[in-house]
């Protein structure tokens, strides 16, 4: 039992640990902020997963082309928002199942990128690390969260950015109220469905920096397995956060932990059974959806379309 929590004690006060976990989570908060927006609106943004797989391919690619992390990071944002463009209009102008576009649009971004991969072959380059001075030197989290490639700070102002949106903003207060009452939202002269189309653009152009910054932040090169479901964590997130923001990132950074905890135990010399610590954060996703998620109010609206006259 002494060595057990030895491990532990070894794991969890690794400054490495707590690297993985804000790099894995700041992947994952990217991806949850604009998911956010989206179910403040009422829709959930399936297709989150392609916009993070398309972000980072189209942000490969752009790098390859131009070797610019900046164009980088902008092409990667436009390929999240075009997977994003698809799932708004077809949910929300055409009214097709929001589920089965999401689901059909994740499908369709795997099987482009594996072929168009397999074509174009394009490289790309982790970005330089960038420290900040003082910060930097916070014992444990300060390497993690001040000491990390540049394009992890991005995630710093829009964290502010996204509250600002939904909070103080004459737009934020739509998007709320067609999440709560969309027929109310109607009467009082708002188009609903524009809203909710612009709340999954916003998510879609986060979501899409969130798959560039993985290549281009994190690991360095393109693989479509690279995603590997986190879309989907990135939803769990957010109900975990009870669709606080404060919340939000702290789903985020935990599941990105769970994820650490994979990587960080065969690095610090422990062993443990490769398939359980595959499916950890995954299963950690299943017990947290179950345990958490009953105890806060979702927006009312949440996943139900709208037709004008129909309550």
């Amino acid at each position: 039992m002494g060595d057990f929590f030895g491990a532990l004690g070894d794991i969890f006060t690794s400054p490495t640990m707590y690297g993985s976990a804000v790099r894995l989570g700041g992947f994952l908060a990217f991806a949850a902020l604009g998911e956010l927006v989206a179910e403040k609106a009422g829709t959930i943004n399936i297709s989150v997963e392609g916009s993070l797989l398309a972000g980072a391919f189209t942000g490969t690619v752009a790098f390859h082309l131009t070797e610019s992390t900046w164009l980088g990071l902008i092409a990667g944002a436009l390929g999240g928002l075009i997977i994003a463009w698809i799932q708004a209009n077809m949910s929300h102008r055409l009214t097709a199942d929001q589920f089965v576009v999401g689901l059909t649009a994740n499908v369709l971004v795997l099987g482009l990128a594996g072929f168009l991969n397999g074509i174009i072959d394009p490289a790309a380059r982790r970005a330089s690390i960038i420290e900040i001075p003082l910060l930097v030197d916070i014992p444990l989290f300060g390497p993690a969260l001040f000491g990390e490639t540049w394009p992890t700070y991005l995630l710093y102002p829009l964290i502010p950015l996204t509250w600002w949106l939904l909070y103080k903003t004459r737009w934020g207060l739509e998007v709320r109220a067609v999440g709560e009452n969309p027929q109310a939202a109607d009467v009082s002269g708002i188009d609903v469905n524009k809203r909710r189309r612009e709340a999954i653009y916003y998510g879609g152009i986060l979501a899409g920096l969130g798959g560039a910054f993985l290549v281009l932040g994190q690991v360095g090169s393109f693989d479509t397995g690279a995603v590997g479901g986190r879309g989907f964590i990135a939803i769990a997130a957010v109900y975990f956060g009870g669709w606080r923001l404060g919340g939000v990132l702290l789903g985020s950074f935990l599941f990105g932990l769970a994820d650490a905890f994979r990587l960080a135990l065969p690095v610090l010399g422990y062993s443990l059974n490769a398939q359980f610590l595959a499916a950890f954060p995954y299963l950690l996703t299943l017990v947290v959806m179950y345990a958490i998620t009953k105890q806060f109010r979702q927006p009312a609206a949440l996943a139900q379309p709208f037709v004008r006259g129909l309550r």
